[in-house]
């Protein structure tokens, strides 16, 4: 098994301890930064999302292999802004106005930072004006929010109606997700993307900035 292979199994496994240690191994034999994110930190979280999406893996392993792939991250941090980290894109991303739920948001934040994202995370709570302040500054093209509870759903199609009359809108996709929320309400208020699960919200991310997006 290749040295980038460990990496991705231990990852897998959650042992951050070992993914540092494999992780600095790697860079001392001359493994490049961005190769190692890619093929072994990457890769192995890629493998938790189809897991996770196929109801292989729940929450709690999910967020141990995140624990894992943040350490590996701290170690290549310093390497990659040697070898300038590629930005695939910007997400605002936070939980709407009323709502202090964040588990399903870090997720998703993590699941889009693996994808090579930056991910602009304005927190729980968040007024819908502030995420189209900040998309507007970052010059986004993703703003993704979560409600988990019905009440607070509502302030999705606010959102939608405030970033329709905004001067960003052409330049900007809106995602939605949660446990109340479905393809429905989507369509409903006029939201661009639904997506049940953070590995999906991810990869419809990379897709949406990449080269036109997705229909």
């Amino acid at each position: 098994m290749s040295k980038l292979s460990v990496i991705s199994e231990l990852l897998q496994e959650g042992d951050a301890n070992e993914v540092v240690a494999k992780v600095k191994a790697a860079a001392d034999d001359g493994i490049d930064a961005q190769t190692i994110l890619n093929d072994g930190l990457m890769a192995g979280m890629d493998i938790i999302g189809e897991k996770f999406k196929n109801d292989e893996l729940f929450i709690p392993e999910v967020l141990i292999a995140a624990r894992a792939m943040n350490r590996g991250m701290e170690v290549l941090k310093p390497l990659l802004v040697s070898d300038v980290m590629e930005v695939k894109g910007k997400v605002i991303l936070g939980t709407v106005q009323g709502d202090t739920h964040d588990i399903g948001k870090n997720m998703v934040s993590m699941f889009m930072s693996a994808k090579g994202l930056e991910v602009i995370d304005i927190g729980i709570d968040a007024p819908i004006e502030k995420f189209i302040e900040t998309a507007r500054q970052e010059k986004a093209g993703i703003i993704a929010c979560s409600a988990l509870l019905t009440t607070t759903m509502e302030r999705m199609k606010e959102l939608v109606k405030l970033v329709n009359d905004s001067d960003i809108r052409e330049n900007v996709k809106i995602m939605i997700g949660g446990a109340p929320v479905t393809e429905n309400f989507c369509t409903k208020i006029g939201a661009d993307f639904y997506r049940a699960d953070a590995a999906s919200a991810a990869e419809t991310a990379i897709q949406i900035l990449k080269e036109g997006g997705v229909s």
